[in-house]
C-alpha cells in the first residue's frame, strides 16, 4: 500500500482482533433477542462521556470469584462499553450465509448488561464470505480480518447488522467498521472514501429502520500525523505535535458531504507522529493533537465528537507498550483526557490491553484469568474517577496556578472536582486552586472543591 500501508497499520497492530473461544459449538445460532434487554428503549444521547472497549480478553472469561471482583468493580461505577462484532473475543458471527453464532457477542453483551454500562457495538468485522473467502471458514489472520466486503456483498453486510440490532434492542449506540480496514486505494494513493461511505449508507438505513432511535457514526478514520515541516501529504491541520494527513481529512470531509446521515463523527489516532513515532514536543505536550483535531471535526461536522481508540505511548518492536513506568502511562493518559474534556468530545474509549498475564501496564483490571483477579489497576481508578468528574456538559472552570508550577503542572476543573497532573520525572511542591501539596514524579492528583 506504499505511505498508506502506515496509515492503515499503525493502530492496526495494536488491536489485532482473534474470537473470543469458550462459546459451546452450536449455541445462540438463532436470531431474535436475546436474554432479557436490560432497558428497552435505551438511551438516544450521543454524549456518552469515557468509557473502554474490550479487547480479545475480558472479564467474561476466567475464575468464578475473579469475575465476580471484576463485575463489581465494573459495576460500581458504570461507564460506556465497546464491543467489536467479529473478532477483539467475538467470533464469527454469520460463517456462512443465513447461518449465525452469536455465541460470543451474547457473552459480551451480558456482561455490558449486568454491569451497567451503556453499550456500543462497532461494526466491524465482515464474514470472510463477504470479503472473497469461502463460506464456512474464517482465516483470523490479519491479512483477513482487515478485509473490507466487496461491493456486492454491502447489502449482505447491512442485513447482518439488521439481525444483530435486533438481537440487542437495548443498544442505541453503533460505530459503522473500524479504522477504514480495507479501504485504501493503492492506485489512487489514498482512502476509498467513497466505497466506505456506500457501506456506511446502507447501514445506517438497516439500523435507522430498525429504531429510528439508534445512534450511528463513523468514519472512524485514524487521524495519522508527521512532525512539523513534513510536506508529504499535508494538511493545514497542524501544531507543535505535527501536521495531520490530508488524506484522512479527505476521507472525513467526502463522508461528512455523502453520509445518509450521521449522529456523531468518530475517529482514532496517537499523539506520536507516524513514520518514527515522535513526541512533539514532548510526551504531555503532545496530547494537545486530540483537543486540535476535535476542534477541526466538530468545525467540519457540526456533529458530536467520539473518540473510538486514542494512544499517548509509542509501540516498540514487537508493538507492546510497557517501556514507561505505570505512573509515568498514567500521567499522560490524564494528560490526554483532560486535553479532550477542554475540547468538548462526547465520547471516547480507552483500548483496554488486556491479557491473561500478572504484567498487563496500562490495563484496567488484573487479569481474570488470576488468582485474585479482577482488581483495579490505576488506568481504571483514573478513567472511572474521570468519568464521574468530568461527564460531557460539565462547566469546566479556570484555577489558579502558582507561575512557578504552571510550566510542569496541567489542570483540569468543575465546580466540584480538580485534576492535578504533574508532567515531571521529579516530586514537586505545587501551589494549585489555593492549596499546596506534594506530588511525586508523574503524580496524578484530585481535589474537592
Amino acid at each position: 500500500m506504499g505511505a498508506g500501508a502506515v496509515a492503515l497499520a499503525v493502530v492496526f497492530t495494536l488491536c489485532s482482533g482473534w474470537p473470543g473461544g469458550g462459546a459451546e459449538p452450536g449455541s445462540s445460532t438463532s436470531t431474535g433477542v436475546y436474554g432479557t434487554p436490560k432497558k428497552p428503549g435505551g438511551s438516544s444521547t450521543t454524549e456518552l462521556g469515557w468509557g473502554f472497549t474490550h479487547t480479545q480478553y475480558s472479564a467474561d472469561h476466567g475464575g468464578s470469584a475473579a469475575k465476580k471482583s471484576a463485575d463489581e468493580l465494573l459495576s460500581a461505577d458504570p461507564m460506556p462499553q465497546n464491543q467489536h462484532i467479529m473478532g477483539w473475543g467475538a467470533d464469527n458471527p454469520e460463517p456462512e450465509p443465513g447461518t449465525y453464532d452469536f455465541s460470543d457477542l451474547d457473552r459480551r453483551v451480558e456482561l455490558m448488561r449486568k454491569t451497567g454500562a451503556t453499550p456500543v457495538l462497532t461494526l466491524c468485522c465482515a464474514p470472510d464470505w463477504m470479503k472473497g473467502g469461502s463460506e464456512g471458514d474464517t482465516d483470523w489472520s490479519r491479512k483477513s480480518l482487515e478485509k473490507a466486503p466487496e461491493p456486492e456483498h454491502y447489502q449482505d453486510f447491512a442485513d447482518l447488522v439488521g439481525k444483530i440490532a435486533e438481537r440487542y434492542p437495548d443498544i442505541r449506540h453503533f460505530i459503522v467498521w473500524n479504522e477504514l480496514k480495507g479501504f485504501y486505494d493503492n492506485d489512487k494513493n489514498r482512502w476509498d472514501y467513497e466505497g466506505y461511505t456506500e457501506l456506511y449508507n446502507l447501514v445506517y438505513q438497516e439500523l435507522k429502520k430498525r429504531n429510528p432511535d439508534n445512534q450511528v457514526g463513523g468514519p472512524y478514520a485514524v487521524m495519522d500525523s508527521d512532525p512539523p515541516g513534513d510536506a508529504t501529504n499535508a494538511s493545514t491541520l497542524s501544531g507543535p505535535w505535527g501536521v495531520i494527513d490530508q488524506r484522512s481529512l479527505d476521507a472525513v470531509e467526502y463522508w461528512n458531504r455523502h453520509k445518509e446521515g450521521a449522529d456523531f463523527v468518530a475517529v482514532d489516532g496517537s499523539s506520536y507522529t507516524r513514520e518514527d513515532d515522535r513526541l512533539i514536543p514532548d510526551e504531555f505536550a503532545a496530547t494537545q493533537k486530540f483537543a486540535d483535531v476535535t476542534t477541526w471535526l466538530r468545525r467540519t461536522t457540526h456533529l458530536p465528537v467520539w473518540w473510538a481508540e486514542w494512544y499517548v505511548e509509542p509501540p516498540d518492536a514487537n508493538d507492546d507498550r510497557k517501556g514507561w513506568t505505570e505512573e509515568h502511562r498514567t500521567a499522560v493518559q490524564a494528560a490526554a483526557l483532560l486535553r479532550m474534556a477542554r475540547a468538548g468530545v462526547a465520547a471516547a474509549f480507552y483500548w483496554n490491553p488486556q491479557n491473561t498475564g500478572a504484567a498487563c501496564p496500562g490495563c484496567l483490571w488484573r487479569s481474570t484469568e488470576l488468582g485474585g483477579g479482577g482488581k483495579e489497576l490505576p488506568m481504571m481508578e483514573l478513567l472511572s474517577r474521570f468519568e464521574k468528574a468530568f461527564p460531557p456538559g460539565t462547566r469546566l472552570r479556570q484555577v489558579d496556578v502558582a507561575a512557578d508550577d504552571r510550566p510542569n503542572v496541567l489542570t483540569v476543573a468543575s465546580d466540584k472536582d480538580v485534576l492535578v497532573v504533574n508532567t515531571l520525572d521529579r516530586g514537586i511542591k505545587a501551589s494549585v486552586d489555593g492549596r499546596s501539596f506534594d506530588m511525586d514524579a508523574y503524580g496524578v492528583r484530585w481535589l474537592k472543591r
